[in-house]
């Protein structure tokens, strides 16, 4: 009988960004693939897609019908392995899950950054903390991206299956570093001039990704660094908001929203620096896709960034907060064009540590292990 996966997030475009290598590894593997979250997009490598309608936030009343829609559909299909992401995405499918757990379903949660952490508000710890101690009861596997969840993992509950990968997977065939000539053609595609310093970062506009601390940055370096672009690749609820602060601090011209970018890539590829100034991040993939593509990193200190940026050798880690040493490490690497490429090359070694195919094999053999499991919990019943 064809083995079942669910592989479960709040939307759908989660799994089209990053984890369709997983969704292709299972097919390779026969199984059947099943995806449940809230959107329409096209996926490839399933055979049957779900859309639910899963909320960010853990007090809309939507989540009270998509925890009833996944309850109806675990328990119709019998799935041997749940593989859910996302915070409401790992809340509402270990929850509908706990029938078919006690028959032996697995079910396997990737935390992409707890929202309690070393720094975080005092209302995380309080809402979520609980939550996750609660749910480490339905859970037979954590897997975590940062050193400091997997250490918070392992104390919510001693008995659970605690695991560390390297991230989600970059692509380092699609993030690599450019010549000159291919540089120039990407910026003229753009729009960019070649003779731009360009920082960037793609991200949601939001108060959690901080670009706020950016657009200051930027005022600071604008007489130093005339030809300082600061390229924000993504959309979100703050955008006007720094649209106007940008206007405030007369820098406008100096600072690109650009919107969400499917080839993001090739923005990656045409930037001198990549930056990012999130206060909370589970790993920052940004900075991994553009040290993939050789560039050097500069961004604030949390536990996701430190988990990448050695400080000082591919890059550096600036404490919350701090513009001015975030201007003087600009400013550096714009004076050298060696300390860019060595920090650049720095970066490639890291980001092949966190390359796709590394992250696919730890995925493989955590996978792997449920399956041997339950082939030798079958041959003790059948012996």
């Amino acid at each position: 009988m064809t083995k079942t996966v669910l592989f479960c997030a709040t939307v759908d475009y989660h799994f089209k960004a990053f984890h369709l290598p997983y969704l292709k590894w299972f097919k390779d593997q026969g199984w059947n693939v099943h995806v449940a979250a809230q959107g329409n997009i096209p996926l490839p490598f399933v055979d049957r897609k779900f859309d639910i309608a899963i909320e960010r936030s853990p007090f809309h009343s939507n989540n009270i019908t998509a925890y009833r829609d996944l309850l109806r559909i675990i328990n119709e299909n019998h799935y041997d392995i749940i593989h859910c992401h996302t915070p409401m995405g790992g809340v509402l499918a270990r929850l509908a899950a706990r029938k078919q757990r006690r028959r032996e379903t697995k079910v396997i949660y990737t935390a992409h950054g707890f929202h309690f952490c070393q720094g975080a508000p005092l209302k995380n710890w309080l809402l979520y903390y609980p939550i996750e101690k609660v749910l480490s009861f339905l859970t037979d596997c954590l897997i975590t991206i940062n050193e400091e969840d997997y250490q918070l993992g392992k104390a919510l509950r001693r008995k659970m299956r605690t695991e560390k990968i390297h991230g989600i997977g970059v692509n380092t065939t699609q993030f690599q570093p450019v010549d000159e000539e291919e540089k120039a053609r990407l910026r003229k595609k753009y729009n960019l001039k070649d003779k731009d310093f360009i920082l960037i970062y793609p991200a949601e506009l939001n108060t959690n990704k901080n670009q706020a601390l950016l657009i200051e940055t930027v005022a600071r370096l604008q007489k130093d660094m005339p030809n300082i672009k600061l390229v924000l690749a993504g959309k979100g609820l703050m955008e006007e908001e720094y649209r106007r602060l940008a206007e405030q601090k007369g820098i406008a011209s100096h600072v690109l929203f650009a919107g969400f970018q499917k080839e993001i890539h090739e923005w990656v590829k045409l930037a001198d620096v990549s930056v990012a100034s999130s206060i909370r991040e589970g790993l920052g993939m940004n900075l991994l896709e553009g040290m993939a593509a050789g560039k050097p990193a500069v961004a604030t200190d949390n536990r996701g960034h430190r988990e990448v940026i050695e400080d000082g050798v591919n890059g550096f880690l600036i404490p919350q907060g701090d513009t001015k040493l975030f201007s003087d490490r600009l400013l550096s690497l714009y004076h050298s064009l060696q300390l860019r490429k060595q920090m650049g090359e720095a970066g490639r070694n890291t980001a092949a540590i966190f390359s796709e195919s590394c992250t696919v094999k730890e995925m493989a053999h955590i996978y792997k292990s449920f399956m041997n499991e339950e082939a030798t919990a079958k041959r003790r019943l059948e012996g």
